[in-house]
């Protein structure tokens, strides 16, 4: 069978990415299929995560101003279906763009929809815009000619009022073989910078916890956080805060932490709750909109906060800081709950899904 995923980039650092990247090598390799990625102006550009060599890549250039953008975004995406001749098309983009390809393009090619993101992700502190209302709704009407949307958790199902919905969680982007001892006085948070992901609340919550445990430190993985988190981490003199790109091998870096804290607003999954488990790390995470609800088993393997109580969050941080026992025990429930999001098992589903429709 052949694929063609159609998303904005491949050459990130992010979840999309990784998530794709773990994905396309096992259908690839364990399933025999045949794979096609398009991406946008990402002509001759290395990859972030490694991606199976039995993929072929498209890239199509577009630019100008948005009639321009709209002609080369329609004709080469119809160019590259035309050679590719895909029995699925995969479109693996959240903005409204992505809803009108069924329409805009000729094919025989069946089409599924992969969200990644909560409708929510459009909260920037002052409520959904207006406009985000607007393209929901018009998402709502234009997925229905999707043989299928894919969502990542139960709880996206509220967002949507389509009939044509399936979740299939994402899967873990490795296995780790090597588990945490859970001794190292270092908390570890991964994740790009940007408002949903909470690291303002991550700033003061840690200023609650730097006083009175000088020896342990928090460090931060992702891109564009030492750039914009660093002046305020300074200002509230914090001293043992880190700041860190993100790295390919994140998983060494859980390995060298104790547990990992989550303070996001909103997630569209929390992928990097099961790498952490994975590697027998407790997790602690705000409850919020989507994700770690349907991964975190509270005062199990780990704690959910109430979105947005920073009280609560510092107090469950020094509890695992002071009770070693504690997270030895919750590192090996982690650990157990990571399995059922097993790569092979999550891929499988998706093999199911593409011979089915």
């Amino acid at each position: 069978m052949k694929l063609l995923y159609i998303t904005n980039g491949i050459t990130g650092s992010g979840g999309l990415e990784r998530v794709l990247a773990v994905k396309t090598a096992l259908l690839v390799e364990n399933f025999g299929y045949e794979i096609h990625i398009l991406s946008l102006n990402e002509n001759g550009k290395a990859t972030f995560f490694k991606f199976s060599d039995k993929i072929k890549r498209h890239s199509i250039e577009i630019s100008g101003n948005k009639f321009q953008y709209f002609l080369k975004y329609k004709s080469g995406i119809q160019k590259i279906v035309d050679e590719v001749k895909p029995d699925v098309i995969s479109v693996c983009d959240d903005a409204l763009k992505g809803f009108f390809l069924p329409y805009l393009i000729k094919t025989k090619s069946k089409w599924i929809h992969e969200s990644h993101a909560s409708f929510l992700l459009g909260n920037k502190g002052k409520g959904l815009p207006l406009k985000k209302k607007i393209q929901h709704q018009i998402k709502q009407i234009l997925g229905k000619n999707f043989s299928k949307i894919i969502l990542l958790t139960e709880a996206n199902k509220k967002e949507w009022s389509l009939k044509n919905l399936l979740v299939i969680p994402n899967p873990l982007s490795f296995e780790s073989q090597e588990i945490s001892s859970l001794k190292n006085k270092k908390i570890i948070a991964v994740g790009s910078y940007s408002f949903n992901k909470g690291y303002d609340l991550l700033l003061k919550i840690w200023a609650k916890i730097e006083t009175n445990f000088p020896n342990w430190e928090l460090n931060v993985y992702g891109r564009n956080t030492k750039e914009y988190l660093q002046t305020e981490a300074e200002n509230l003199n914090l001293k043992n805060i880190h700041f860190f790109s993100s790295v390919p091998d994140i998983e060494k870096k859980y390995v060298e932490s104790s547990f990992l804290v989550l303070p996001s607003r909103s997630e569209g999954f929390g992928m990097v709750l099961i790498e952490a488990m994975s590697c027998g790390l407790p997790v602690i995470s705000f409850d919020c909109p989507h994700g770690p609800k349907e991964i975190i088993s509270n005062g199990k393997d780990g704690f959910l906060i109430e979105n947005g109580n920073i009280d609560e969050f510092s107090t469950k941080i020094k509890t695992l800081i002071n009770d070693e026992n504690l997270r030895q025990e919750m590192g090996k429930a982690a650990k157990l709950n990571s399995k059922k999001f097993n790569a092979e098992t999550i891929v499988k589903q998706w093999d199911e899904l593409f011979k089915k429709i």
